[in-house]
């Protein structure tokens, strides 16, 4: 196997655990907080932090370098128009994903805390889910963009 093969076997690898991680735990956690059991919501986020931790991060670093790599490799400059495009949602992603997971940090030690003490979760709790699905959406949006692009290579100006 040739490097770039290589590579193109862990950028995809690593992209499908990136997005397959962030649209199971958005799953879960959607539900999680929607069940009205402050022990699911507890659980559910306290997972859902361990996944991004495990899985996400690590995937964040690898879908960069192995991507500018291949890019080098095969010889398409940065600013085609497509890998231009690419990247800068990759960009926009992260942007969303850095203050969701403070969010659901702080979700998961609220939830933990109501659980153990047998008590409702505080209004800040609902603010925090809310921005966490507003800033989700267009997060996986631009992933699914990205996804496009990467597979399809279209022309887009130029």
């Amino acid at each position: 196997m040739n490097i770039y093969l290589l590579l193109k076997t862990l950028h995809i690898l690593s992209s499908v655990l990136l997005v397959g991680t962030g649209l199971g735990s958005a799953f879960y956690m959607f539900f999680a907080n929607r069940s009205g059991s402050v022990a699911a919501q507890a659980v559910v986020s306290r997972l859902v932090v361990r996944a991004d931790w495990w899985f996400t991060t690590p995937c964040i670093f690898i879908q960069p370098v192995t991507g500018i790599a291949m890019a080098y490799l095969a010889g398409w400059p940065l600013t085609t128009p497509w890998l231009a495009l690419s990247l800068g949602l990759y960009a926009l992603a992260g942007i969303c994903w850095l203050p969701v997971v403070w969010l659901q940090i702080r979700m998961a030690a609220m939830a933990t805390q109501a659980h153990s003490q047998s008590q409702a979760l505080p209004p800040l709790f609902q603010q925090y889910q809310l921005r966490w699905e507003a800033l989700g959406y267009p997060a996986f949006v631009a992933m699914a963009g990205t996804y496009y692009l990467m597979v399809n290579k279209p022309q887009l100006w130029g």
